[in-house]
């Protein structure tokens, strides 16, 4: 076992090296050396001193030494050792037997111990709640694999020309059996043939050109201008013609005629409210076009009623955010018709974005009050009207009082006191008053 000095600088003391006495049923503890004893007795003081409150060190057991045992000497020396050389807190030493040898350890460790702060704790991660969806009203989205491209088509003489020569080939299979008439024969300069009945070679020609004849003939359609064909297969979109003139598609294919000329619609008086509340009528006038035929037609049952429901919507929107109009203050109002079209247009183009409708212009062009509140509306405006002439003739009438007395004071016509001038004012004001109402 190994045991550190008691502190640097004190004089190290002898080991005392024992041996067991045969005739004893002990071991004899060696003695500390007397000058060991008093640094030690002056270090228990001074710890004594510091440590007030500790238990004092008790007898060692089991020997026949008056204080402190060897246990308590060496951790007192290491603790002022530490504390000498700013170290850190040292492992525990556990205290050595009685009766073994003391060997000498070196202060300065080579290492230090390991920092027993307690690490801090981490804060326990919190869960991302789900994103909630935005509140408030969507605009529509239209399908983006349905989109306007070019159909099948084809010119018309094509059609024309195909289903000519199948006819053809079908009266030369005729003529060869001899089913064409004598005379029609001789008509186109081919001699006459005898009839004897069509044989089984003569069918699948047959079929075959009636079958190209009916199909190049069943296809040919004609394609008015400001209108277009939207093509369908067992439901399935197909593409769009929008060529005009005799053309020819697939008779497979299903029609739908759309018309994509520029187009107005004017409303009938439809009800709405301002913000304030107050029913009014109101007439909308739409400009707008057929821009997709194939969202036109298949993203929406009936887009012309679609756009009708749009509207009423979007007005009923927009006219709510203003009061029809504003008799005491200057404000934004109903009134102002360019404002509110702009508001209107780009509101129902969103709208009907949708459906494959480009809307150019969307245009209030009468609001009015309704009905039941017409009268008290036309009486209030009046009024209104009236308020606004009496402040402009009186804060006429003050300027010209206020030009008048003081002309009269500053090119010293008069001296007027206090009570004069209002005087003055008063007598000035009701003529200019009485003069301007007449």
């Amino acid at each position: 076992m190994a045991a550190v000095p008691a502190a640097r600088g004190e004089s190290e003391p002898e080991p005392v090296h024992t041996s067991p006495d045969p005739t004893s049923g002990s071991l004899d503890i060696p003695r500390p050396h007397p000058q060991h004893e008093e640094h030690e007795e002056r270090d228990e003081h001074h710890d004594h001193e510091e440590r007030q409150g500790h238990r004092q060190p008790d007898t060692a057991p089991n020997s026949g030494v008056p204080g402190p045992g060897v246990a308590e000497i060496v951790a007192q020396a290491v603790a002022r050792a530490m504390e000498e050389d700013d170290t850190q807190d040292l492992p525990n030493v556990s205290a050595p037997h009685r009766g073994t040898a003391v060997t000498d350890v070196p202060l300065h460790l080579p290492f230090r111990a390991a920092s027993t702060a307690p690490l801090p704790e981490r804060a326990p991660a919190v869960a991302p709640r789900p994103a909630r969806p935005a509140p408030g009203r969507r605009v529509p989205r239209g399908d983006d694999r349905l989109r306007e491209h070019r159909g099948p088509v084809l010119p018309g003489w094509v059609g024309v020309a195909v289903g000519g020569l199948a006819l053809a080939g079908c009266t030369a299979v005729l003529w060869r059996a001899g089913a064409v008439p004598d005379a029609f024969a001789a008509a186109f300069g081919a001699a006459p043939r005898a009839f004897h009945g069509l044989r089984a070679t003569h069918w699948p020609p047959l079929a075959f050109l009636g079958i190209v004849a009916l199909v190049a003939l069943g296809g040919l359609g004609r394609s008015r201008t400001g209108h277009a064909w939207v093509l369908t297969l067992f439901g399935r979109y197909r593409g769009t013609v929008r060529r005009t003139g005799l053309t020819w598609v697939s008779p497979l294919l299903l029609r739908r005629r759309v018309d994509v000329r520029l187009r107005h619609w004017r409303s009938d008086p439809m009800p709405a409210v301002d913000s304030g509340g107050l029913a009014l009528q109101v007439v909308v006038q739409v400009v707008w076009q057929v821009k997709d035929t194939a969202r036109a037609t298949l993203a929406v049952a009936d887009h012309t009623e679609y756009l009708a429901q749009q509207v009423e919507s979007a007005m009923a929107r927009v006219l709510s955010q203003l009061p029809a109009d504003a008799f005491h203050e200057d404000a934004p109002t109903l009134r102002d018709a360019e404002a509110v079209g702009d508001a209107l247009t780009r509101m129902l183009a969103a709208e009907t974005e949708a459906v494959g409708i480009e809307v150019f212009s969307a245009q209030p062009t009468r609001i009015e009050y309704a009905a039941e509140v017409a009268e008290a509306m036309r009486r209030r405006r009046v009024a209104a009207i009236d308020a606004k002439h009496r402040d402009t003739v009186l804060t006429s009438v003050v300027d010209a009082v206020d030009d008048t007395v003081h002309r009269l004071t500053s090119r010293g016509l008069v001296e007027l006191d206090d009570y004069e001038r209002k005087a003055l004012v008063k007598d000035l004001t009701v003529a200019f008053y009485t003069g301007r109402a007449e």
